[in-house]
């Protein structure tokens, strides 16, 4: 269990960071770029959670909100070797996978896409939108990344498939409040 007795350690104050191993990166690493545009989608998504109230999506994306903690802390161990072990969280094939058997359940209640849609509906699905958008920012934060350091590809895998979830659980949200929002081309000509 972490234990945090104070906050602040004074040690960022020259602009870098501690990584798992001990190591220090710079602030504006992409490994810590990606880091952070994790932490914003987390965030996100937990403004997500606050509009569904007590909808039985909220526990699924509090567990979303854990598995992105794992994936932060993923991000955060340097390394080529991405088995986890008791010591070092790594994101796994199960956790991408159960990504995907939930969006099918959704997906499978939904109608079919006839046009894009715009972000919107409810309050709770506007802000699982926001939250699909942050994700995709965060994907592609982890994408620069890689470039650099090594990156366990299962991190990118379950971003990728949890701005897909995210898509879906918003249609999922706004088919019993009216449907989705459709875009019309052109219609502000």
């Amino acid at each position: 269990m972490v234990k945090l007795n104070r906050i602040y350690t004074r040690t960022g104050d020259m602009g870098t960071t501690g990584l798992v191993d001990g190591s220090r990166a710079a602030k504006d690493s992409p490994r810590l770029i990606a880091i952070g545009e994790v932490d914003e989608a987390n965030s996100a998504i937990g403004v997500a959670i606050v509009a569904l109230a007590d909808h039985p999506l909220a526990a699924d994306l509090t567990r979303i909100q854990n598995d992105l903690f794992d994936l932060g802390a993923d991000l955060a161990t340097p390394g080529e070797d991405f088995a986890p072990s008791a010591m070092v969280l790594r994101i796994v094939a199960g956790q991408v996978e159960r990504l995907e058997r939930e969006l099918d359940v959704m997906n499978d209640s939904a109608p079919p896409l006839t046009s894009f849609i715009l972000p919107g509906g409810t309050a709770a699905a506007a802000a699982i939108h926001l939250a699909r958008a942050i994700v995709r920012r965060a994907e592609r934060a982890a994408v620069a990344a890689a470039h650099d350091v090594a990156i366990n590809p299962l991190v990118l895998a379950y971003l990728n498939r949890l701005s897909d979830y995210l898509f879906v659980a918003a249609r999922f949200i706004n088919k019993d409040s009216g449907g989705d929002i459709l875009w019309v081309p052109g219609a502000s000509r």
